[in-house]
């Protein structure tokens, strides 16, 4: 990339050279001529190289973007094998109460993850459901109440969204590894008399809970999310965003 940007700027600096020559002697056809030409040479030559740099970077997007859905995907079949293994097991050895509890604990996952699909931002979405892709050192949580549309909010919940992943991304990134089972970050989002309300709350070892503290408020500053509770964000956290009328 560095190659086609310097490629490109050699290009525009071309122009120069004929266009010096021109302001020089203004009044030679040929010059003019050559001018218009190198210029109109350079532009195409300009425009080609950044059409061919979008269309790598675009296909590099798609890649990550089809990679991290084939993962997501892996992951949800890997979690329904191990369902069907348990369900299996418990009816042959003739369990019908383990059977039944099992299948309960299924439906409330399903129930979770239909609500999380609900929430109207599909980048929030995207990053909840593809989070395990992520990470190994920390498992993600959502916990919500029925009928909670973030699109709703300003901006159609971007803004939201945004700085929910943020803040979740700075968890993940202050997680200390190697020391046993991994941390459990709960994301709970609730509704009261119109007001959304977001609890985090962190379960494990950090490598720094002053770089954590620094985090989450350098991702507060200008947000849509008001802290409520934030004596100790390394552990429980509150913030409440206003929803729109």
């Amino acid at each position: 990339m560095d190659r086609i940007r310097m490629a490109r700027q050699s290009a525009a600096a071309s122009v120069v050279l004929p266009c010096a020559a021109v302001l020089i002697w203004p009044s030679s056809v040929w010059l003019v001529v050559l001018f218009l030409l190198w210029t109109i040479a350079a532009a195409g030559f300009w425009i080609k190289t950044e059409r061919n740099e979008q269309e790598k970077r675009l296909a590099r997007t798609v890649h990550m973007l089809q990679t991290a859905s084939i993962k997501t995907l892996n992951h949800h079949r890997h979690d329904w094998m191990n369902d069907l293994q348990v369900l299996f097991g418990y009816i042959r050895m003739n369990k019908l109460d383990k059977t039944v509890e099992y299948v309960e604990k299924i439906r409330v996952r399903m129930t979770e993850e239909s609500q999380i699909a609900k929430l109207g931002v599909p980048s929030l979405i995207s990053y909840i459901q593809s989070f395990r892709t992520l990470t190994n050192a920390m498992q993600l949580q959502v916990k919500m109440d029925e009928d909670i549309h973030l699109n709703e909010l300003p901006n159609e919940g971007r803004d939201f969204a945004e700085t929910l992943i943020s803040l979740i991304n700075a968890y993940r990134f202050q997680v200390k590894t190697g020391y046993g089972d991994p941390a459990t970050l709960t994301l709970k989002l609730s509704k009261e008399e119109g007001t959304l309300v977001v609890t985090f709350q962190y379960e494990g070892e950090l490598t720094s809970e002053q770089q954590l503290t620094d985090k989450i408020k350098q991702q507060l500053e200008g947000a849509s999310l008001h802290a409520v509770k934030f004596d100790n964000p390394q552990r429980n956290m509150v913030l409440k965003a206003e929803r729109r009328a």
